[in-house]
């Protein structure tokens, strides 16, 4: 069974709150909940890893977590290489 918490916030933070949720196609509360949830990841100082099954999870809640694709190495390779021939100054 859910509960319920009532929080007190002004009003333009909640509007704040309410974008920032729509932004990421999440309602209010599914929002709150997951930022709540983060906080408490953070607060365990990134809680040890201790078992396989752990991992597992870690990286479940890393994927519903993160959204798209991360680029292969050579993608990352050719970004690196770009931004070094740009950063070079003209001689």
């Amino acid at each position: 069974m859910s509960a319920r918490i009532h929080i007190v916030v002004e009003p333009e933070e909640k509007e704040r709150f309410r974008a920032r949720a729509r932004q990421e196609g999440k309602t209010l509360s599914e929002w709150l909940r997951d930022v709540a949830r983060q906080a408490l990841v953070r607060g365990e100082g990134g809680a040890e890893i201790r078992t396989v099954d752990e991992l597992r999870e870690f990286f479940k809640r890393s994927d519903e977590r993160e959204k798209g694709t991360e680029p292969g190495w050579d993608a990352h390779r050719r970004q690196i290489d770009e931004s070094m021939r740009d950063g070079i100054p003209d001689a």
